[in-house]
């Protein structure tokens, strides 16, 4: 499951373990694109625990992340950025980034 995370839960939603968090917008085409790829993830990762944020509905955590282009994937681990993923990127190759934080 990818659960909405917001500039007020995200701090707090991303705290602990490995997190991928999905920066989007529905205007996005490539968004709707790596929408599906990431919720597939989320129902076969259980080691990963997977978000999405709306850029125009909170503008405050993408700007503090300099997210400049959507989508934008954040890889966190025990809070701390370890990954920026920009753009469209395909099941595999997402797998393979997450797998480098979760053995």
């Amino acid at each position: 499951m990818v659960k909405e995370t917001t500039d007020q839960t995200f701090e707090q939603d991303t705290a602990k373990g490995v997190t991928l968090t999905d920066f989007w917008a529905t205007w996005c085409g490539p968004c709707r694109m790596q929408s599906p790829v990431v919720e597939e993830l989320a129902d076969e990762m259980d080691d990963v625990t997977f978000n999405k944020m709306d850029v125009d509905k909170n503008p405050n955590t993408p700007s503090k992340f300099g997210i400049m282009s959507i989508p934008t994937l954040l890889v966190k681990k025990d809070g701390k950025v370890v990954d920026t993923i920009v753009g469209y990127h395909p099941k595999e190759q997402l797998k393979k980034v997450l797998a480098q934080y979760t053995e």
